[in-house]
């Protein structure tokens, strides 16, 4: 599995939802680090009519530090003030791991993370009349684009 997306204490259960189905979709793995705002039981999911569940290469962490001691590889933050956009970075390299992390919906990621990681921020573009995009549509662009680079792998 070389693409990887990382939910730093999700709060919204059908932005997780969305990227769950996108993961499951394209053989991405999904990290989620608790606390998360939401269940994830089954009773959840199936409420949900979510039928795709079982399909999802899904990891739970209790930390950053506990993710971060099972995991290795290229880690890419997202963050709305990145000086790079996500199309400047290589991910075709199938044998990296390549881990794209994204931060909480109200809060984002930790700041002594991203103070140790500037050169690997990234951002999309878009217009100035927008302060962010949506975290669901933001993982589909970037799981989308590393597929694209790495000639959509398995996929048919």
């Amino acid at each position: 599995m070389a693409i990887h997306v990382v939910l730093y204490q999700p709060e919204i259960p059908s932005n997780t939802i969305n990227i769950a189905r996108t993961c499951a979709a394209t053989d991405t793995a999904l990290h989620l680090i608790r606390p998360l705002g939401f269940s994830t039981d089954e009773e959840m999911i199936k409420q949900a009519g979510i039928d795709y569940w079982e399909f999802v290469n899904l990891s739970y962490y209790d930390s950053l530090d506990d993710f971060f001691s099972k995991n290795q590889g290229e880690f890419y933050y997202i963050e709305t003030f990145g000086e790079k956009v996500h199309s400047a970075f290589d991910f075709s390299d199938q044998s990296i791991e390549h881990y794209f992390m994204f931060g909480s919906e109200t809060t984002g990621l930790p700041k002594n993370l991203l103070e140790k990681n500037e050169d690997h921020f990234l951002r999309i573009p878009m217009s100035e009349h927008v302060r962010s995009l949506n975290l669901s549509n933001t993982a589909a662009i970037l799981v989308y684009e590393a597929l694209s680079q790495q000639g959509f792998p398995n996929l048919k």
